[in-house]
């Protein structure tokens, strides 16, 4: 490992685990950065940490990672990493946000969320992970994936128990989030937005973030949908060197 090695730290989305990035870090240069993907509370090894709030997974990260770091974070891991960012700028040498938002701006919509995330958790604890794992790959957001992003992405939830991903929706839901819309303009670091082609909602959301914060820029990649980084993990590594 060279002594110019950069450190990168990777955040899954609701529902994945560390090993959602398995294909971004077969593509990063070795020489180049010393990456560390994290379970976060909830999910795969961390099913059981408690509490799950964004402050507790903001600690978390900050407690794992290196003293300067590359971030990224796909769909929930991008509005977790957005907190890390904010709290402790001085740290984050770049940040890349896949496929993610600053929360929802009003509270009409987080409460009707927190509703949503709240119903999604019962059912999750009273049926069980697959009944779960099919409901949610039925979502428009995932209708148009390969096969193959959607078989990678039920394994992945497949390392996950009920109980854990319940807790996670109620506690770092989007509803749960308070906007971070107004405070985007604290982040002096580059930023590098990465959303697919097909996912035309985070595109649009994408392309917000862009306008709002100071060192972004946007990057669509041609033919994906929402999880890019498992279909175009290439694009991912492209946003971590650039």
């Amino acid at each position: 490992m060279g002594e110019t090695a950069a450190d990168a730290v990777l955040l899954h989305g609701f529902s994945g685990t560390r090993r959602t990035w398995d294909p971004v870090l077969a593509r990063l240069d070795a020489e180049r950065y010393r990456p560390l993907a994290l379970d976060l509370r909830g999910h795969g090894e961390a099913r059981n940490a408690r509490p799950i709030t964004f402050a507790a997974c903001t600690a978390d990260v900050l407690g794992a990672a290196p003293d300067r770091f590359a971030l990224a974070g796909y769909s929930m891991g991008g509005r977790i990493a957005l907190h890390v960012a904010l709290a402790a700028p001085e740290r984050v040498t770049r940040l890349v946000l896949v496929s993610t938002t600053a929360g929802l701006e009003r509270e009409e919509e987080r409460a009707a969320r927190r509703a949503s995330d709240a119903a999604l958790a019962d059912r999750l604890e009273r049926e069980g992970l697959e009944a779960f794992a099919a409901e949610w790959a039925r979502q428009p957001l995932f209708a148009d994936d390969p096969a193959w992003v959607a078989e990678a992405a039920l394994a992945d939830r497949r390392r996950n128990a009920p109980h854990g991903l319940a807790a996670s929706l109620r506690g770092v839901g989007t509803g749960s989030m308070d906007s971070l819309w107004p405070r985007l303009g604290e982040l002096t670091m580059p930023v590098a937005i990465v959303t697919g082609e097909r996912d035309a909602k985070f595109t649009a959301i994408g392309e917000r973030l862009r306008e709002a914060i100071a060192r972004a820029r946007h990057s669509v990649v041609a033919g994906a949908g929402h999880s890019v980084q498992l279909e175009a993990p290439e694009a991912v590594v492209e946003a971590l060197s650039a």
